[in-house]
């Protein structure tokens, strides 16, 4: 049986050869860290790209021309965290326009049987070192996985193979070391084996207890994956909004509600946030606060002088609506998001990784940088990580950045930009 990509089955799970024009500082060994972070992100086979790495740091730029697959490398990431958390293939991919066929290389050959799929991965460093994931999605005729590998402290601890098309399983053999070496069972072919596993393994043995260790630093990353792009008409059409269910949705369409909880329950953050915000909007800029109306509903101004008429934020441009929204989700994290972060592990160890495809749009070079400068910052304390594509590629080469330009793809262009 050949996979969806058209490779024996051994190789569904092997990366092709590297795209050496993609390599980044992230090369070698690397330190263990007492906090799961994504340290690098694969795209084996994903639209436009074959074979591509990118290493991953506290704030990574993705560069380069219009067709190059910077958009599709967040798609990807952002698949992986759906994966990660626990979402159904369909669930996963349903964001990407297209779904996962369209995700299909489009010169990737069908086997015997008319099977094509992606193939993507990553490794997540954390307490155990560096941890590898890779997965296999068949995608035509039917969505499902038909590989999973992931790998650590020198060994194969999960394994998974659809041995028999006819069946909605996947045959799964995972580390044990007792008195059998692994164990196998069967999965479901339509969720990421890597995610129930902390469901189906008891940790009786130290090989189990490795095993369960490596998938928490892997889910315990991709869950804390937040994409964000901040819509501007979507946030004008919302001047006022109902007061609860303060956590910022993707789009930032509920901004004054939760501009209003930030204000209340935490000073300094506000006060940073405020500071950030002189740096985005032109003109003064006195204090950014909410204004209530009697309905339950709430709305965001800007009070440029004290005394003066205040600025309602939805008269603001969109690039300062853009700037606004990403340097509040910068300056707060997991409980003011719409994100699942693990309840089971204590804040203070997980990291948040935002993705923001065009986080430069709309914007001037003086709120860019600004932002950029704030996601270094913020990156420096630990909790927070940026990976994001820039249309100006100056962006990248500021200090707290770690460039990654994506070469033009002619030869097999999609409609990702």
């Amino acid at each position: 049986m050949t996979s969806p990509t058209g490779h024996p089955p051994r190789d569904l799970l092997r990366d092709p050869p590297r795209d050496t024009a993609l390599r980044t500082a992230h090369t070698g060994r690397h330190p263990h860290t007492d906090r799961a972070t994504l340290g690098e992100l694969r795209l084996s086979a994903y639209k436009s790209h074959r074979g591509t790495r990118l290493g991953l740091g506290p704030v990574t730029l993705l560069t380069g021309g219009s067709g190059s697959g910077k958009t599709a490398a967040l798609e990807a990431c952002g698949v992986l965290a759906r994966l990660g958390a626990g979402a159904t293939l369909e669930e996963a991919f349903a964001p990407v326009p297209g779904g996962a066929a369209a995700c299909v290389p489009q010169r990737a050959r069908p086997d015997a049987a008319g099977r094509r799929g992606v193939r993507l991965g990553c490794t997540v460093r954390g307490p155990l070192g560096d941890v590898r994931l890779d997965v296999a999605v068949q995608a035509e005729p039917e969505l499902r996985i038909v590989g999973e590998r992931l790998t650590g402290a020198g060994h194969t601890l999960l394994a998974t193979a659809l041995r028999d098309p006819r069946r909605d399983r996947v045959q799964a053999t995972w580390h044990t070391a007792g008195p059998a070496p692994v164990t196998r069972a069967p999965l479901p072919d339509d969720r990421l084996g890597t995610a129930l596993l902390p469901l189906r393994i008891g940790g009786r043995t130290d090989g189990e207890q490795l095993v369960l260790a490596a998938a928490e630093q892997a889910v315990l990353a991709l869950r804390s994956v937040y994409p964000c792009d901040p819509h501007p008409a979507l946030m004008r059409a919302a001047t006022a909004v109902p007061i609860g269910g303060e956590q910022l949705t993707p789009d930032s369409r509920n901004l004054p509600a939760v501009l209003r909880r930030v204000r209340d329950e935490c000073g300094l953050r506000h006060a940073a946030l405020v500071d950030a915000v002189r740096g985005g909007c032109g003109g003064p800029v006195h204090d950014l606060t909410t204004e209530e109306y009697g309905d339950g509903l709430v709305r965001a101004v800007l009070l440029r002088e004290p005394g003066r008429r205040s600025t309602p934020v939805e008269t603001l441009g969109d690039g300062e609506l853009r700037y606004l929204a990403l340097a509040l989700v910068l300056l707060t994290g997991p409980g003011v998001l719409a994100v699942d972060p693990a309840s089971e592990v204590l804040p203070a160890r997980q990291v948040l990784t935002v993705l923001a495809d065009g986080l430069d749009r709309g914007m001037d070079a003086r709120q860019a940088g600004e932002l950029v400068a704030l996601s270094g910052r913020m990156g420096e304390r630990g909790h927070i990580r940026m990976l994001g594509s820039v249309g100006d590629p100056s962006l990248a080469e500021a200090e707290c950045a770690t460039a990654v330009p994506l070469p033009q793809r002619r030869q097999e262009r999609t409609r990702e930009a």
